[in-house]
């Protein structure tokens, strides 16, 4: 037989154990949930930026954070802070637009939480608890950057960095990067298979699951590196195929955007979102990085792969397709834009989140017609100044001609 209380028995008795700063943080919370996004004044004609970001640190919920029993916390204090919300796998699920976010505690870990909206735009709510990952690799210290991929296989794909430290250097920061995979068909249950190996190269980031089959294979987009920071030889962002999902291994990498001397890409460089179908080629949101007297800097670019062989690059538009702007240049690392998932809806509308400054998520739209237009049409960076600079002058004359 089960325990019935009697009506509203305990119940009232818990509400005076809550700590009455709760009720002042939460309203805090919820203010910025139900406040309105706007598009903001920039323009490029490519897409629309908006006035605010779609997330912040003071988005998480007052009950991931503080204990509010108020006889163990009588002086409401943040127990378990959470210093950043950042580089979030998108998917739209059962009707919304669902970011599996890259949150940081004050601990320096972080963790996946899911947060969802109707707009795509506003109102992001997280949901009760963050996702807890099976706990399948001992050696594991960090995860973070998962990026989601709705294949036709019928599960959802969340690929993921996978820290570890390297054991085999003194330096107590040197790591280890692999790619973690998990599936899920909710967001909510998820399975962890193993990591993937690229027999290649010795550590990997930034790596995207493509959506659909080539050749009966799965496709990964890679990154190649040498070391968990610096990418040394390798060149760029690679594509492989593997047979087996559950215990992937590539064998071979075949480099699709080389990193290149002298461009936003002469670090290094990454997948961003899981590729977009278009009309005429997968779109492919990419990072690159570049040194400079004030750090690295990261941008975002463009390239366009071939329907049928998404290996082969059909358009590489010169330059940057998006920088940090205005306070999108400030937080914990500065002058750093970085997206790691996008939504296409049926109509064609895209929707790019992305994060600065390893701080907070912000959303930018577009279609895909505007998109592969900026694709196709967009001139290639000839890679030299004298170029460069007859490429803008032969721009101009036409403009001129056109405004006489």
């Amino acid at each position: 037989m089960g325990f019935e209380p009697q009506s509203g028995c305990g119940m009232e008795d818990d509400k005076e154990m809550i700590h009455k700063q709760y009720y002042v943080e939460k309203a805090k919370v919820d203010r910025l949930v139900a406040a309105k996004n706007r598009k903001s004044d920039f323009y490029n004609g490519i897409y629309d930026r908006y006035e605010y970001p779609v997330l912040t640190r003071d988005f998480a919920p007052v009950h991931w954070r503080y204990d509010l029993n108020e006889e163990t916390n009588p002086y409401f204090m943040e127990r378990l802070g959470i210093n950043a919300v950042m580089n979030s796998g998108a998917i739209y699920l059962n009707g919304k637009y669902h970011l599996v976010v890259r949150v940081e505690g004050n601990d320096r870990k972080s963790f996946f939480a899911v947060a969802e909206s109707e707009s795509g735009i506003d109102g992001f709510h997280f949901w009760d608890y963050p996702v807890e990952l099976p706990d399948t690799c001992p050696e594991e210290t960090n995860v973070y950057d998962m990026r989601l991929t709705g294949h036709e296989d019928g599960w959802i794909y969340g690929v993921f960095c996978s820290e570890s430290k390297d054991t085999e250097n003194p330096d107590l920061s040197a790591a280890v990067a692999e790619a973690g995979i998990v599936r899920t068909k909710d967001l909510k249950k998820w399975e962890r298979l193993d990591n993937l190996r690229t027999l290649q190269s010795p550590q990997q980031r930034n790596v995207a699951l493509h959506p659909e089959f080539v050749n009966g294979k799965y496709a990964f987009y890679t990154r190649p590196m040498d070391g968990f920071i610096e990418t040394g030889s390798g060149g760029g962002i690679g594509f492989g195929l593997c047979e087996d999902i559950e215990h992937a291994v590539i064998d071979e990498e075949k480099i699709i955007s080389r990193r290149i001397y002298h461009t936003i890409t002469e670090s290094k460089n990454g997948a961003g979102a899981v590729p977009i179908k278009g009309k005429k080629c997968w779109i492919h949101f990419a990072h690159g990085v570049r040194n400079t007297a004030a750090g690295l800097r990261y941008v975002l670019y463009m390239f366009g792969t071939d329907l049928q062989d998404p290996s082969r690059v059909v358009a590489e538009p010169s330059g940057v397709f998006l920088v940090p702007f205005g306070k999108e240049r400030v937080g914990d690392v500065s002058n750093v834009v970085f997206t790691n998932g996008a939504v296409a809806r049926e109509n064609g509308d895209i929707y790019l989140y992305y994060a600065s400054c390893d701080t907070r998520m912000h959303v930018a739209t577009t279609t895909i017609d505007k998109i592969e237009d900026y694709l196709f049409n967009t001139p290639q960076d000839p890679h030299r100044s004298p170029d460069c600079v007859k490429q803008r002058c032969e721009l101009i004359r036409q403009n001129l001609e056109l405004l006489s």
